[in-house]
């Protein structure tokens, strides 16, 4: 669809008053538009423009209780119930360290935020809801029936800027996904690779040596990465519920890093979806979204660390999986047996 043929906030409304039940990003997509676009054609009806500030949101929404956290990407979509709590702000990260929510936050990433009301029969449901320049979501915020009602109206009239228009300008410059064009041979990466004492170091590696994650993983050998058959990530969910195993799962996008710690008990397979089903946990995983999967070892000052990583067809990760482990102790023989014992890519399943 072409400017010209964008449509308006009224047509958006009118194509979704005429499919109900259509997801709002399948409705996105199919009109060409992003989903903040979507949520923006509701201004003055059912959502609110409000500050996108994570200082600002940070101060308040712990006054809210226990809410639903949900980060997601194209492919996977992270849910943690519970409370924020334990955080700190920072002009570069953000950080929120609650027993249940555990986000790394890029406040200069969250550029919209709306309040949105959905009416479902007699029921009203509040969320938060925060967008990229891009207009894709990096977080929202979904309250719950424990949660301060009175608190979430507060800060929505707190956080009301004076912009309520209902349309919605996408900004997609400087998104070329940090295509890398380093010159750094094999032995080069080997190399930094063996030094690393911390995983954190590990974007620092790739940034110094101008390649790209998955480039690095492919190239750096097989006795630190080795690829996987698509199935492993299912094969490693079910292991792990199996031997009440506590994992960490993250899932990134542009703004928002979620994680969950802790072991996993329902996992569901619903067509192309693998899903956790938990009381405090849910991540919806598209199985058929994933082109390659990627066992990888990284050194550690305790010892190496082992990993699960999902990555798309563009070469983007869509979500990574560690055993839980506490800083300064090695890591569980348990999970790392369990990403050994994977199935590999091209293995043969014949007895």
């Amino acid at each position: 669809m072409t400017d010209t043929t964008r449509p308006t906030p009224a047509e958006i409304r009118a194509f979704r008053a005429e499919n109900p039940k259509m997801r709002e990003r399948d409705i996105a997509a199919r009109l060409n538009i992003s989903e903040a676009a979507l949520v923006a054609a509701e201004v003055g009806i059912s959502a609110i423009r409000i500050d996108a500030s994570v200082e600002r949101f940070l101060e308040r929404i712990a006054s809210l209780g226990e809410i639903m956290a949900l980060s997601r990407n194209e492919s996977a979509v992270h849910e943690k119930i519970g409370v924020y709590e334990n955080m700190k702000f920072g002009a570069q990260a953000a950080i929120v360290l609650g027993d249940n929510i555990d986000l790394r936050i890029f406040p200069k990433r969250w550029v919209h935020g709306f309040a949105v009301t959905k009416t479902d029969g007699d029921q009203q449901k509040l969320s938060l809801q925060f967008f990229d320049k891009a207009g894709d979501a990096v977080h929202k915020i979904h309250l719950r029936p424990a949660s301060n009602v009175e608190a979430y109206h507060t800060m929505v009239a707190e956080l009301r800027i004076e912009d309520q228009s209902q349309e919605f300008a996408e900004d997609r410059s400087g998104y070329d996904n940090g295509a890398t064009d380093g010159d750094v041979s094999r032995d080069e990466l080997r190399d930094h690779w063996s030094r690393m004492t911390d995983t954190h170091e590990f974007f620092g590696m790739l940034k110094k040596l101008k390649i790209g994650r998955q480039d690095a993983i492919r190239t750096v050998g097989d006795d630190y990465a080795w690829k996987l058959d698509a199935g492993a990530v299912a094969e490693m969910m079910h292991a792990s519920v199996r031997e009440g195993l506590p994992i960490m799962c993250f899932v990134a996008n542009e703004g928002t890093v979620q994680i969950h710690s802790g072991p996993i008990f329902n996992v569901q397979t619903m067509g192309p979806w693998i899903n956790v089903m938990d009381p405090t946990f849910h991540l919806h995983l598209r199985q058929d979204q994933i082109a390659e999967t990627w066992a990888v070892r990284k050194p550690t000052k305790d010892g190496h660390v082992s990993s699960l990583e999902a990555y798309n067809a563009k070469g983007e990760m869509i979500i990574q999986f560690f055993g839980k482990r506490k800083e300064g102790f090695d890591e569980r023989p348990d999970w790392r047996a369990i990403v050994e014992n994977l199935t590999k890519a091209g293995a043969s399943v014949a007895a």
